[in-house]
């Protein structure tokens, strides 16, 4: 029905994270629609994102500079660091300007069940981080789950012998929430985390 270039992009579209196969058969069709609006300069974005983006060496954030425009902002605090499982947790963070310290993506939690390890995840070079003395905390802003919260407590234990405080956003509400559409987990956490007005 479709051409060999055609049925190679879809494929490849299919394997992105929340487009299954039906969504890049429609991107594809858009796409092919507009070569010269859409296409064209997403190939050259493509390209040029694969040729220049790197991991940064300090953080592990996605940038074209190494270390990342965050890790090379005076006006950040050098004092702060974040913790994330992934660089989309540290662009959430961003994209919602509550944060102006740097980070520390680990590259995922540890999980017995999928084989991943301390030595998997980038904990070594966050520790060497904490230890040094501009750094006064550590917040472990990893997801609500069990190998989060695992990951979580495994790093306090090794920033123990460091002299920083660990901390952890609060769990709970979100704002905006009503008691009736929110899970048990969460109305436990929100319970157990509430203070005083």
């Amino acid at each position: 029905m479709i051409g060999p270039q055609v049925d190679a992009l879809v494929r490849l579209l299919a394997r992105l994270p929340g487009l299954g196969p039906r969504s890049a058969r429609r991107a594809v069709l858009h796409m092919l629609m507009r070569r010269d609006e859409v296409m064209r300069p997403l190939a050259a974005a493509l390209q040029a994102a694969a040729d220049a983006v790197r991991q940064c060496s300090l953080c592990g954030n996605l940038d074209a500079d190494d270390p990342c425009s965050i890790c090379r902002d005076p006006e950040r605090d050098a004092a702060l660091i974040c913790v994330v499982e992934q660089v989309g947790d540290l662009w959430a963070l961003e994209r919602s300007k509550s944060f102006n310290g740097r980070y520390h993506v680990l590259g995922g939690t540890l999980s017995a069940l999928d084989g991943v390890g301390p030595e998997d995840l980038a904990i070594g070079p966050l520790v060497r981080r904490a230890g040094d003395p501009a750094v006064r905390e550590v917040i472990l802003a990893l997801n609500a789950t069990v190998e989060g919260q695992t990951t979580a407590h495994y790093i306090a234990d090794r920033l123990a012998a460091c002299d920083v405080t660990v901390s952890r956003p609060a769990h709970g509400m979100p704002v905006g929430g009503e008691l009736d559409y929110l899970d048990d987990g969460t109305l436990t956490a929100a319970l157990k985390a509430r203070r005083p007005l």
